[in-house]
């Protein structure tokens, strides 16, 4: 496929936040800014993908100026920036406190998202990083409080020490509980459970029907693990220069690293004209 066959197909655009158009720390480029604005003023619908909050997440779109979907939670649940949902899965209630009951009988720290409020069962290091890089406040509720919040659970998060505390965390996970729920990492320390079929992918596929789009006419970029599933289900998938090394052998291309603006780099090599 040629470059200028690449540009023409482009429909839909779906991007990472993290470590994609956001370096931790600091606010969204302005060249990064400008090519998704570009792309809005040439008809191509662009969407953001991350596995934060909906409200973590609200304020990145807004700073964008155009008017995305918002795919949360990875992909759980998807939103528009005025508030309309457009899909949404949550945990079971049942399986909310299954789950939390594992993780306090092993001590192991966790994150709930009910109602889209942060929760958590004692504040440690691991809240104060989370908060912080999140711009966003939680609640203590204590382990017995942590039971009760049930309702509207698109996602569940751990926090370890270290990337083989946190794959040791997953294993345990999984092995637990099976194909009843699906495990992810966005981040070497993080371990996110959420529903089964729930990913980056399935909300594309959402939304490339939602808006009569085709496959091939999708182009994804990312740099985690947990955006390969949708870098595999769009058409064209492009990885940052610091994303895993799994995350670049999947992907069509790799670009320059996010604090390079890698992004609009790709933006403006294989999307604008």
């Amino acid at each position: 496929m040629t470059e200028r066959m690449i540009k023409m197909a482009v429909k839909l655009f779906v991007s990472d936040i993290d470590g994609t158009i956001l370096v931790s720390g600091k606010k969204i480029s302005a060249r990064n800014i400008s090519a998704i604005k570009k792309m809005a003023d040439a008809g191509i619908i662009v969407t953001i993908a991350t596995g934060r909050m909906y409200r973590a997440a609200l304020p990145i779109a807004q700073e964008l100026g155009v008017d995305v979907p918002i795919i949360t939670y990875n992909g759980a649940l998807i939103k528009s920036t005025d508030g309309k949902i457009i899909h949404a899965q949550s945990i079971p209630a049942a399986l909310v406190i299954e789950l939390t009951n594992f993780f306090e009988a092993r001590g192991w720290y966790l994150q709930n998202y009910s109602g889209d409020n942060l929760f958590y069962p004692v504040r440690n290091e691991y809240t104060e990083l989370y908060e912080t890089a999140q711009k966003i406040s939680g609640v203590e509720t204590g382990w017995d409080g942590l039971r009760e919040k049930t309702a509207d659970v698109y996602k569940l998060l751990s926090i370890s020490a270290n990337a083989e505390e946190t794959a040791a965390r997953m294993a345990a996970v999984k092995a637990e509980f099976g194909a009843r729920i699906d495990v992810t990492k966005s981040h070497p320390q993080f371990t996110e459970i959420s529903c089964p079929g729930v990913s980056k992918a399935s909300a594309i596929k959402i939304l490339a029907q939602k808006f009569g789009v085709d496959r091939a006419e999708v182009m994804a970029i990312g740099d985690s693990d947990n955006d390969l599933p949708m870098l595999k289900a769009a058409g064209i998938s492009v990885a940052m220069g610091n994303g895993t090394d799994e995350v670049k052998r999947a992907c069509t291309y790799v670009t320059a690293n996010c604090e390079d603006d890698g992004f609009a780099a790709a933006v403006e090599k294989y999307v604008l004209q």
